[in-house]
C-alpha cells in the first residue's frame, strides 16, 4: 500500500507526506536562488511521483468479504463446492472447502482461480477457446484450471486476484464465484 520516496538525503521516506513536509521545510528554508536549484534537483522525483501509478490489491477484509458472499451464495442453491481465492499473482489466499464437497474440488477450484489470474480473465473464454479449436492453449505453463468457473477480480482494468469455484456445473461454478466478487463492489 505505500511508496517509498527519496528525499534530500537519499534516504527513502515511507510516504508521500514526510516527502512533502520536508520539501516544504527546505524551501522555505532557502532564497529565492537556491529554490530555483532545488526545483532543478528535485525534478525528476517530482515527475515521478505525478507519473507513478496506484496498484490496487487485495487485503485480508476483502478476502474475507469474498469468501462470505460465495459461500452464501453456495448455501443458499445448497450446492457443496469449494471456494479458492488467489492473488494477481495467483497465490492461494483462501480455500475453503463446504462439507459435502468431492475432494478433486480442492485441487480444481485453485486451479481455476490462478488460470483466472495469469490469464487476467474468466476462465470460461479458455474454456471457449480450447472448445473452438485451439487445442495448443492446453500447453500453456501455469494454466490448469480451464474450465468454467475462475472468474477474475478487475478494478480500473486492474486484475486483483481471482476467485475460483469446483463442485457443482461449470456455470454454477461461475455464479457462486461472481457472488463473492460481487460484495466488493468493483
Amino acid at each position: 500500500k505505500h511508496k517509498a520516496y527519496a528525499g534530500s538525503d537519499g534516504c527513502h521516506r515511507a510516504d508521500l507526506s514526510s516527502f512533502r513536509l520536508e520539501c516544504f521545510a527546505l524551501w522555505t528554508a532557502f532564497g529565492p536562488d537556491l529554490r530555483i536549484m532545488l526545483v532543478a534537483s528535485y525534478s525528476a522525483q517530482i515527475t515521478a511521483l505525478l507519473t507513478m501509478k496506484t496498484k490496487h490489491e487485495l487485503e485480508l477484509s476483502d478476502v474475507k468479504k469474498i469468501a462470505a458472499a460465495a459461500e452464501a451464495e453456495a448455501l443458499k442453491h445448497n450446492w457443496a463446492v469449494t471456494i479458492a481465492i488467489v492473488d494477481d499473482g495467483g497465490h492461494l489466499l483462501w480455500l475453503q472447502r463446504l462439507d459435502g464437497s468431492a475432494p478433486i474440488s480442492a485441487h480444481m477450484a485453485p486451479a481455476k482461480a490462478r488460470s483466472a489470474a495469469l490469464g487476467r480473465k474468466d476462465t470460461k473464454l479458455f474454456e471457449d477457446m480450447i472448445n473452438n479449436g485451439r487445442t495448443a492453449f492446453l500447453s500453456a505453463p501455469y494454466v490448469d484450471g480451464l474450465l468454467e468457473g475462475g472468474v477474475a477480480i478487475v478494478k480500473d482494468g486492474q486484475c486483483l486476484g481471482a476467485v475460483g469455484v469446483s463442485g457443482v456445473k461449470s456455470v454454477e461454478d461461475a455464479q457462486v464465484a461472481s457472488a463473492g466478487i460481487a460484495a466488493l463492489g468493483v
